[in-house]
């Protein structure tokens, strides 16, 4: 999948991922897509929930490289 920007969440636990996350998209225009990568298991459930209440799309995820891909949409 194609994004705009990337950020690099490996190592780090909940709720880091989905801080990081909502401080990055703060800086990207609206439209914008971000590829979160993250090995912590509760991002799985993080990740989308963070964009449901935020209004942000939740595009998918893969995984590789030993941690997973998550897409997100920003919304705007």
């Amino acid at each position: 999948m194609d994004y705009d920007d990337d950020l690099d969440a490996r190592g780090l636990l909940c709720p880091l991922p989905v801080l990081k996350l909502r401080k990055r998209l703060q800086g990207v225009a609206d439209g914008a897509v971000l590829r979160v990568q993250a090995d912590d298991p509760a991002a799985i459930v993080d990740i989308p929930h963070f964009c449901n209440e935020s209004g942000h799309e939740f595009l998918g995820l893969s995984d590789a490289d030993g941690a997973q891909h998550y897409f997100v949409r920003k919304s705007g």
